[in-house]
């Protein structure tokens, strides 16, 4: 899997502006009301990796719905370092709906969805900057074929984003800022 990754400016904006937005508890018409932001990318492919050609945040956490609560909770209490945030709040399960609009929008424009974003926002004394993938996300992304982009939001004045592929920190992207 080739390793660049071309981001557009204005796409780099998008998500670090829905990051920040979330982060700072700033939220739109139905979108879950929690401080964590989520969102996949999608591109065209290039023969040394990909350009990214569109940002699709995503509004609903279906995390809390009952019937998918009790599967995360398992995962997160076995994959997941402790932290600030309690384990019953973490992760995120996009909805399905959101998603086949974004597939629809993707396949009227030939783009891929190639990646998937999030944030990490709590310092870990192990990882001040927390700008690398948990155990928790590798098990998450392994075998999805995706890019996971890590938004560190620990400083919100300069949030740092990296890309691993299949959330391994042994595969990661150059990712390339474009006008």
């Amino acid at each position: 899997m080739n390793g660049n990754i071309l981001l557009p400016r204005p796409h780099y904006a998008s998500v670090v502006g829905h990051v920040v937005r979330k982060i700072t508890g700033y939220y739109i018409d139905g979108e879950t009301p929690e401080r964590k932001a989520f969102g996949v990318l999608a591109g065209t492919p290039e023969s040394d990796g990909f350009v990214v050609t569109a940002v699709f945040p995503l509004l609903v956490n279906m995390r809390f719905n009952d019937r998918l609560r009790q599967d995360m909770d398992e995962i997160v209490s076995e994959h997941a370092i402790p932290s600030e945030t309690p384990n019953e709040q973490r992760g995120w399960i996009a909805n399905p709906a959101e998603l086949m609009a974004i597939e629809n929008v993707c396949d009227e424009n030939n783009w891929l969805l190639f990646g998937n974003y999030h944030t990490h926002r709590v310092a870990w004394p192990h990882d001040p900057r927390r700008d690398t993938c948990t155990n928790l996300d590798r098990s998450l992304s392994a075998g999805n074929g995706q890019w996971t982009f890590i938004v560190s939001a620990v400083d919100l004045h300069r949030p740092l984003i990296r890309a691993f592929y299949e959330g391994d920190n042994a595969r990661e992207a150059t990712i390339k800022l474009a006008s």
